[in-house]
Formats: C-alpha cells, structure tokens, sequence
C-alpha cells in the first residue's frame, strides 16, 4: 500500500513539474531564443572578421590584440567610462539616501513628493530627456540664463561641448535619476524597528549617533543591490553619448558602449565589436565579484 501511495506521489509530482514547465515555456523560448542563442553567438563571432556583409572569418585572438595594442580609442573609452562611473555612481546613491531619509519623514503631501522626486527615473535616458539636457546646457541654454539672472554671469559657454565641463554634465543628468535607487532605500529604511531609534534616544544617542549606528548598518544589503545596480548601468550608459555630445569633444564623453556601437554598427566590424561587448561583460563581472566578496566585511544581516 506504501509503494502503491508513493508512486502516485511521484507521478503527481512528475505531472506538476510538467505543468510547471509547460507554463514558463514562453519565457523559456524567449530565453533561449532572444538571450542565450545572440550571447553564443557573439561569442563566436568575438574571435572572427565579420562585417555583416560577408561570411564571419575565423581570427583567433586578433580582435583582443587589437583592443590591448592598436587601438588608443579603445583605452579612451574606458577612461571616459571609468570617469563617470565614479563620479556619477556615489552622488546617485548619495543623493537617493539623502532624499529616502527625507521621505521617510512624516510630512504633508508626502506621494506627491515621492512621485515627483520618481518622475525622471520613469523618463529614464530616454532620447527625448538627452535632447532636453542638451538644450538646457547648451551657450544658450537654461543654465546660462539662470546664472545670468541670479548672481550676473554672463556666460555664453556650452557646458556639453566644452571638454573641462562636459562630463560634469552627463554626470548631472545620471544623478538627476536618482528615483529608483530612492525607492528602494526608502523600502529599506522602512523595515528597520522604530524601537532601536527609541531605546537609543532613551540611551542618549543623538542624530549622528543613530544614523552611523543603526541607519546606515541596517541599509548596507540595500546599498549593496543599489551600488552593483548602479555599476552596472554605469558601465552600459550609451543614450548621453550618443544624443547629447556624440561621443565629443575629443572624446571625452566616448563611452565604451557607444564606441562598441560605432565599431559595430558604423564601421561594422561586428567581430571586433563582440570582443568588445564580451570584455565589459568580463569588467562588470569582476567588479560584482569583488563586491560580494568584500561585503562580508561591511555589510550586516539580520
């Protein structure tokens, strides 16, 4: 009777699982035809001359050898990428805690705030946000004009071609979406029990106190998600580039995946541009690597 009782258990189960499958099919195929299928072939094309006119042509390493020894755009890239990166990651983060923490507050019309403070995340690095950033720091843009009008500087510089400025622009634009990593603190904050904040208030502990000692130590898994979430779109920013400087001037702003699209796309040396494409998804790799690894010194679990 047991056995008899198991094995209906486990074709039972055996049914369910194919029911299980049978449901997420869709995605599955989607998955392997839309993800995995371009990824390995990518990974072919990496180590061939392929410029999609023509059949792919096996070159070994000659893609990598060109990216680490005869392309000096290909180092000027990362340089742009890695500038921006480091600057517009740790403001993002600093800006969306600073505003969650404000948010967390008890105030009046608080949604409408959270919405508003949301409202450019949703817009993302759209082309039409690009275009409008573009105009506002332009030589004729909002930006002049509002120093002109508040502090009287008169100043006709473009600060998206002029090469001391331009980064600090695009950087302005990231940091300016600051919504989702908002959020996610704000949710972050939220979970955290009220009644440490009152038995340390009861204990003495000012406002610095208990930020350093509760706040930020409990926020340390969500500030781990949101620092590789915002590395890693760090690293892909390519709508700026191309939109609002092109790349320019003097290839300040040529970000390593708008270059991957110009190689592959403008002058279609697709085989060079999946090199490319594999060495950044090697470089994010191993920034997430290290981020995990190290957290188990800084950031605290419950």
């Amino acid at each position: 009777m047991s056995r008899l009782r198991q094995s209906k258990q486990i074709r039972l189960y055996r049914y369910e699982t194919l029911q299980g499958y049978l449901f997420i099919s869709p995605w599955l195929l989607g998955l392997l035809l839309f993800t995995v299928a371009p990824m390995l072939a990518s990974l072919y094309l990496a180590f061939t001359n392929y410029n999609i006119l023509t059949a792919p042509q096996w070159a070994g390493l000659d893609n990598f050898r060109q990216m680490f020894t005869g392309d000096e755009r290909y180092w000027k890239s990362w340089r742009a990428t890695l500038v921006f990166v480091f600057g517009a990651v740790p403001l993002r983060l600093l800006f969306a805690l600073a505003t969650a923490m404000l948010l967390n507050q008890k105030i009046k019309l608080l949604g409408l705030f959270r919405t508003a403070y949301y409202l450019p995340t949703l817009l993302g690095g759209s082309v039409a946000v690009a275009v409008i950033w573009r105009q506002l720091f332009g030589s004729s843009g909002a930006l002049n004009s509002l120093l002109e009008s508040l502090f009287g500087i008169n100043s006709d510089i473009s600060w998206i071609t002029h090469p001391a400025t331009v980064m600090y622009s695009l950087i302005g634009l990231s940091v300016w979406q600051f919504g989702s990593a908002m959020i996610i603190f704000l949710a972050g904050l939220k979970q955290i029990p009220q009644s440490l904040y009152e038995a340390a208030a009861i204990d003495g502990a000012g406002l610095r106190h208990r930020l350093f000692n509760i706040t930020l130590p409990l926020l340390t898994p969500v500030l781990l998600f949101n620092l590789i979430m915002g590395i890693i779109n760090g690293f892909k920013v390519f709508t700026e580039g191309l939109i609002i400087t092109g790349g320019g001037p003097f290839d300040k702003t040529l970000f390593y995946v708008l270059y991957l699209y110009e190689q592959s796309f403008r002058y279609y040396n697709m085989g060079y541009g999946s090199a490319m494409a594999w060495m950044l998804l090697v470089v994010i790799g191993l920034c997430t690597g290290v981020l995990f690894a190290t957290s188990r010194k800084w950031v605290f679990y419950e």
